[in-house]
């Protein structure tokens, strides 16, 4: 599903105001559950999440913090319950193979993060800590999971997009929040903020106050693939949290975007989806452009020939500074 708007404007609207009561239940229930005592897993574990619904740069941020565990010599394993395919709803670990499973299994992410690391999806995370141990991996990295109190985390990080923060700043379904944003505050490590923007500002200034340590990052697109389409007519796609930014990259490195179609996130394309936007590159006489993670979600599902890609990576500012509390953390689990 995809965020309704009013979530993402500076303060309440009407709307907001309607449903507030019940966003309060949400935020009492929620912040419950938050102080219930998690199982110890077998292995640290670095829990990478974030405040609101919707995405907010998790998974690169994952992938980001895999790759700098791996510089430094350690075997992390990837725990997630892979959104949007049938093992998120199984109770049994799945390892992912990206030779034998699609989207419709396992999610979109899970295929990006295998790239990585090993990866366990299940809904059961004290589970799938037990069969991240398994593979031979010595630090569990969960992608997603900040809310869910069943595992200790040893190191926890919440991401938030510099643009929109914690929009209105109210719970689900009044806002994006999915617990009361200082009951959150209160259980995190580090907040990384991508991108610049006010509502990141405020949010940081918030989280500072309380202790936090702020970190500030940004996406930065594949070079190889933005010269590739620099100067190129793009008909761009994109089924993710907000597909406003993938299409604004594509106008940075040069594209020429004709036109762009926007899905929910973790949406499944249809044939007919596939109809139109081919049919609309042939218009244009351009090109298709999508994310990694929709073209993993479209792969072993439609023929991809002919659609091109623009990978992006997220790079943490003081990533020294991050790396050193990151190995304490660690170290000290």
């Amino acid at each position: 599903m995809r965020a309704p708007a009013f979530w993402w404007l500076p303060q309440p609207d009407a709307l907001s105001l309607a449903l507030s009561p019940i966003g309060f239940l949400w935020g009492a229930i929620s912040e419950r559950r938050l102080k219930q005592t998690g199982a110890r897993a077998g292995l640290p574990v670095i829990c990478v999440g974030n405040f609101v619904a919707g995405g907010a740069g998790k998974t690169p941020a994952a992938m980001a913090l895999a790759k700098i565990l791996q510089s430094h010599g350690k075997r992390p394993v990837f725990l997630t319950r892979g959104y949007g395919g049938s093992a998120s709803r199984a109770g049994t670990p799945l390892r992912v193979d990206p030779a034998v499973h699609d989207a419709r299994t396992t999610g979109d992410e899970a295929l990006l993060l295998a790239r990585i690391a090993p990866v366990i999806v299940t809904a059961n995370r004290v589970a799938g800590a037990h069969a991240a141990q398994m593979t031979g991996g010595d630090i569990i990295i969960m992608d997603d999971g900040l809310q869910n109190p069943s595992l200790t985390k040893d190191f926890s990080i919440a991401i938030a997009d510099g643009e929109t923060g914690t929009g209105n700043g109210r719970c689900i379904p009044a806002g994006p929040l999915r617990a009361p944003l200082d009951s959150q505050l209160g259980i995190i490590d580090a907040l990384i903020v991508v991108g610049a923007g006010e509502a990141g500002d405020r949010l940081a200034g918030r989280a500072k106050a309380r202790g936090v340590a702020i970190f500030r990052a940004h996406l930065r697109p594949d070079p190889e693939a933005a010269e590739r389409l620099r100067g190129q007519r793009a008909v761009a796609f994109a089924g993710i949290g907000r597909p406003e930014k993938f299409f604004a990259t594509l106008e940075a490195v040069g594209a020429e975007v004709m036109d762009a179609y926007s899905f929910d996130d973790h949406q499944m394309i249809d044939a007919g989806n596939m109809q139109e936007l081919r049919a609309s590159a042939r218009k244009h006489m351009a090109q298709l452009v999508t994310t990694e993670k929709d073209l993993a979600r479209l792969s072993g599902v439609h023929d991809i020939s002919g659609i091109d890609v623009l990978p992006v990576t997220l790079g943490i500012e003081d990533e020294p500074g991050f790396t050193g509390m990151m190995m304490r953390k660690i170290f000290a689990a």
